[in-house]
């Protein structure tokens, strides 16, 4: 007998149906020469060679099907490993086209980037001693005030040594008035530097949007060992002593320069007392007052040495609250006559409460300032609140907040900055968080089938029959299809998600389940869910994919959020940017009522941001029940409610860009 098909070991043998024990065979005959003469040989075989024969063949037989099981899973392997391959192909060439797209449609940026990169390199020229501060200030305005013919005539600076580029600089002529206004953040955070918070994101997306406008943002960071440098242009350390004031003692930093995004940024090194900021976290520890106070005074003093006279000075949370007095106490006076405060406040969580005596490290006059008019804590008056000085020592307060207007915040979120909030309501400002509008934008999103805007959103249909093809589900032109995408560090609700799944199942509703990123998927929760819904309907995906994360967006009709609460959570900005009603998984599927936080709102509140008008008026009081029995009742008016939501801008080029622009505005002509 020959040899037998390869056989897989790790596939078990399956039963084979049941057989007759024995079948008529035609007799058998085989030649064979020996000394070329013919012998015959015997054509009977006996019962028990029939048999033997017998069952080699259903062995062979057995064994060939195990193989052609064995090869068909083979094959589906193949298949899915080369639907994976072409789908990471298609990612990396979206991403290509999306690089192209930025650099064509980012003209703009390389001029705000050599602005940028002057400015740096008049900073090193006054370290240097190479110019005075004063004529520092000069050079500086000359050119803030010529960003465009700027950029053109110096787009190779980063060649040009500085005596040469001083000389060029001196004879630029200056015939032109300042269109925007000179902005410094001085910050704990930038993406993509380094992002612990909202803050990173947030200085990033609102310092872009201030540059696409004309304006000239520079970013002030402390050095972390974490920073991730590879995202700066132009790196470069500059190689001077720059002292600045703490306990009583001048201390040297060492200073370092580069551009993101177009952004001029300066990282402050501290050598004296370099374990300040070379640790794993960047908050968190007992001397954070220290530490931040410490870089707070630097970037003062680096600014002073600089000749910088920046419009405004942009300030966040209780870790930079501090530059407010020591600002107005010390540094007013030093050539900053025409700088502005803004402080933004991302919650009040954290205030930075502190022993007052505390405050003299960096130079200020604890008895001065340890004031119920001041700093002193509202409720612990043994003790200063660095978050109620940055409330009080600005021109204007933006308080960053998507969903809750100003009197919710004031009344019942403030932690008993109450009444400091109360006497200095008339510069509080409400904003909202915002979107990248180069990532989240059907209208240019490369990740999509065909793409689609407020006006025509006829892509839309295209991109849900994409994905369901691409996901492998069922298409049904009546069905209904939800979307639910969770966030990094948020629990997915297990028990909520199943009431919503269960109740949705007799409205012919489909459901994807996906995260924002490969940190935001809980296996864990997503293999019990998978275990007890047993759903042809239902999908959950464990594996994240960027181009499919976009084609949710796109194709869903409703997005299911965790909650409205978070107003950083990008989640219910994206679903109104993709024409998908957001839909908060925060209703009682008893009831159908949603939690009552949300009654608190008033449609016209005129302290309320249009974003948050704009939940509550549409979405905001609807659970997912409540907007399936929408979309089948009323389609027309649904469709006419999307289309209304997407045409609001909600990336940081909008409604968020508005309200800075007027709070700079209002306290440049205080």
């Amino acid at each position: 007998m020959g040899t037998l098909p390869f056989f897989h070991p790790a596939i078990p043998r399956l039963p084979l149906p049941s057989l007759p024990k024995s079948i008529a065979l035609h007799p058998l005959s085989c030649l064979r020469s020996e000394s070329n003469q013919n012998v015959d040989i015997p054509q009977t075989i006996s019962n028990d060679g029939q048999n033997v024969k017998q069952d080699n063949i259903w062995q062979l037989f057995k064994e060939a099907q195990q193989n052609i099981l064995y090869l068909n899973k083979q094959r589906l392997g193949a298949i899915e490993e080369l639907d994976k391959t072409n789908r990471e192909k298609h990612l990396l060439l979206n991403k290509i086209k999306k690089l192209e797209a930025e650099k064509q449609a980012g003209a703009g940026k390389d001029n705000l980037s050599t602005c940028s990169e002057l400015l740096l390199r008049i900073d090193a020229m006054v370290l240097s001693s190479m110019i005075s501060p004063g004529e520092a200030s000069e050079l500086r305005s000359l050119v803030i005030n010529h960003k465009l013919s700027m950029a053109d005539v110096f787009n190779i600076t980063s060649r040009k040594k500085d005596p040469e580029l001083l000389g060029e600089l001196r004879h630029f002529s200056d015939g032109h008035k300042k269109n925007g206004f000179h902005i410094v953040h001085i910050c704990t955070e930038m993406t993509p530097l380094v992002s612990r918070g909202s803050v990173a994101s947030y200085v990033t997306g609102i310092s872009r949007a201030l540059q696409r406008k004309g304006h000239l943002v520079e970013v002030i960071l402390p050095k972390y060992p974490s920073l991730n440098l590879a995202e700066m242009q132009g790196l470069r350390e500059v190689n001077v002593e720059a002292y600045s004031y703490f306990n009583g003692q001048l201390h040297g930093n060492r200073i370092w320069t580069g551009v993101v995004y177009g952004i001029g940024v300066t990282l402050i090194e501290p050598k004296y007392f370099s374990s300040f900021f070379n640790r794993d976290m960047i908050y968190g520890y007992p001397d954070d007052f220290e530490r931040f106070s410490y870089f707070c005074r630097a970037s003062l003093d680096y600014m002073v040495k600089c000749g910088k006279h920046p419009d405004v000075l942009h300030l966040h949370n209780w870790e930079t609250a501090i530059v407010g007095p020591l600002f107005w106490d010390i540094f007013v006076q030093q050539g900053l006559g025409g700088t502005k405060i803004l402080f933004t406040c991302h919650g009040f969580n954290s205030q930075g409460i502190e022993q007052p005596d505390k405050l003299a490290l960096c130079g200020l006059d604890p008895l001065k300032l340890h004031r119920p008019d001041r700093l002193q804590d509202n409720t612990n008056t043994q003790l200063v609140n660095i978050l109620k000085g940055g409330i009080i020592y600005s021109n204007r307060v933006v308080i960053m907040s998507s969903i809750y207007p100003k009197r919710i915040i004031v009344h019942n979120l403030s932690h008993e900055l109450e009444p400091t909030l109360n006497v200095h309501r008339d510069k509080l400002v409400i904003a909202p968080y915002g979107l990248d509008k180069s990532t989240w934008d059907p209208s240019t999103d490369y990740f999509l089938p065909e793409n689609f805007n407020a006006e025509n959103i006829n892509g839309k249909a295209v991109c849900k029959v994409s994905l369901l093809q691409q996901l492998g589900i069922s298409e049904h032109s009546s069905s209904i299809l939800v979307g639910c995408i969770f966030s990094e560090g948020r629990d997915l609700d297990e028990k909520r998600v199943k009431e919503a799944i269960l109740n949705a199942k007799q409205h012919d509703v489909q459901f994807i389940f996906f995260g924002t990123n490969e940190r935001s998927i809980s296996n864990q929760t997503l293999e019990s869910l998978q275990k007890e819904l047993k759903d042809d309907n239902v999908r959950l995906l464990p594996t994240y994919d960027e181009a499919l994360l976009h084609l949710v967006f796109a194709g869903s009709d409703i997005i299911l959020c965790q909650s409205f609460l978070d107003p950083t959570d990008e989640i219910p900005l994206i679903a109104l940017r993709y024409g998908a009603a957001p839909i908060a998984l925060t209703s009682d599927a008893a009831t159908n009522r949603v939690i009552p936080f949300e009654r608190n709102f008033i449609d016209q509140d005129h302290e309320a941001t249009i974003y948050s008008k704009l939940i509550n008026s549409s979405f905001g009081n609807m659970s997912l029940s409540l907007a399936i029995d929408e979309i089948r009742a009323n389609p027309a008016i649904w469709k006419r409610k999307i289309m209304q939501a997407m045409a609001h801008d909600s990336s940081w080029d909008g409604e968020c860009y508005d309200v800075h622009f007027a709070a700079y505005s209002a306290i440049k002509n205080m």
